[in-house]
C-alpha cells in the first residue's frame, strides 16, 4: 500500500510538471490563453529552464551560502518560538491568574498583522539575520502557544482527580498528565510552524539582506526573472518538506503510546 501510494504521488507530481511544461512550451499547445504564445513563458517560467538553474546553483555551489543562511534563520526561529511557546503556554495554562491578566495582550498581540512588524525589526536589530529571526519567531509562537495551552486545558479532570488521589506530586502531574496531553497538540502545529519559520526568513530577507534565497528571489525579481523565481521557490518546499518529514519522525518516536502510531509505522 505505501509503495502503491508512492507511485501515486509520483504519477501526480510528474503529471503537474508535464502539465506546466506543455502550458509554457510555444508550439506545442495552441494559444488559448494568451494571444502570443511566449507571453505564457514570461508569466509561468518553463521547468526545464528552471531544473537548469536549480542545477547550476548546486553544482557550481553558488547557492549554498544563501541557502545555508536562510536554514539557519528558519531553525532559530523554528526551536526558539517552540521553545517559548510551549514554556509560555504551560505556564499560563496552569496559573489561572497570569492567564487571566494576560489573556487581552497575547489576543491583541496575536489579532496583530504581524508582517507589519518585519520592517520594525529590520530597524531595531539591523538587516543581519537577528532580525529575520525575530520576525519568524513571532510567527511560530503563538501557533504552538495556543496549542500548548489548548492541550493543557484540554486534560481530563477525571485524570487529574484520580491522579491526585494516588498521590502525584505537582511535578508528577506535569511529567505524565500536562506534558502528554500538550505533546501531541504541540506536534500538531510544528508541522504548520516549519513553513511559518520559512516565511518568517523569506520576508525578512525581502526586506533587507545581502543573503539568503529570499534575498536571490527577491533580486530575480527585480529583473522579471521568472525561472530563477520558480527555482527559488522549489528550492525552499523541497527543504520545508524535509524539515516537516523531520518532526513527523519524531513525533513518531516520541508519541509511541499514540493509538494508531504503531500500526502506522508498521505500514
Amino acid at each position: 500500500m505505501p509503495a502503491r501510494l508512492a507511485l501515486y504521488h509520483a504519477l501526480l507530481l510528474g503529471g503537474l510538471f508535464v502539465f506546466w511544461y506543455l502550458m509554457t512550451e510555444p508550439g506545442l499547445i495552441p494559444p488559448f490563453y494568451f494571444d502570443d504564445p511566449t507571453r505564457a513563458k514570461f508569466f509561468f517560467g518553463q521547468p526545464i529552464e528552471v531544473f537548469k538553474r536549480i542545477w547550476t546553483w548546486f553544482t557550481g555551489g553558488s547557492i549554498y551560502l544563501h541557502l545555508g543562511v536562510t536554514l539557519i534563520e528558519t531553525l532559530l526561529a523554528f526551536v526558539i518560538g517552540t521553545l517559548l511557546g510551549l514554556v509560555l503556554g504551560l505556564w499560563l495554562a496552569l496559573a489561572p491568574t497570569a492567564s487571566t491578566l494576560a489573556d487581552p495582550y497575547i489576543k491583541a498581540m496575536n489579532a496583530m498583522p504581524r508582517v507589519i512588524l518585519a520592517p520594525i525589526f529590520a530597524v531595531w536589530f539591523g538587516l543581519g539575520i537577528t532580525s529575520k529571526v525575530v520576525f519568524g519567531v513571532t510567527l511560530v509562537f503563538f501557533i504552538v502557544f495556543f496549542n500548548v495551552y489548548q492541550g493543557v486545558k484540554e486534560v481530563s479532570p477525571v485524570v487529574l482527580a484520580n491522579a491526585r488521589m494516588l498521590g502525584a506530586s505537582g511535578k508528577q502531574l506535569l511529567r505524565h498528565v500536562y506534558l502528554p496531553s500538550a505533546t501531541s497538540w504541540v506536534f500538531s502545529s510544528l508541522h504548520t510552524s516549519v513553513g511559518l519559520a520559512f516565511v518568517g526568513a523569506v520576508v525578512g530577507e525581502y526586506l533587507g539582506s545581502a543573503r539568503g534565497v529570499g534575498y536571490l528571489i527577491h533580486q530575480a525579481e527585480g529583473v522579471f526573472d521568472i525561472d530563477t523565481v520558480f527555482a527559488g521557490i522549489l528550492v525552499l518546499t523541497i527543504f520545508a518538506l524535509i524539515l516537516d518529514f523531520a518532526v513527523t519522525k519524531i513525533e513518531s518516536k516520541l508519541l509511541v503510546w499514540r493509538p494508531g502510531t504503531a500500526e502506522t509505522e508498521a505500514l
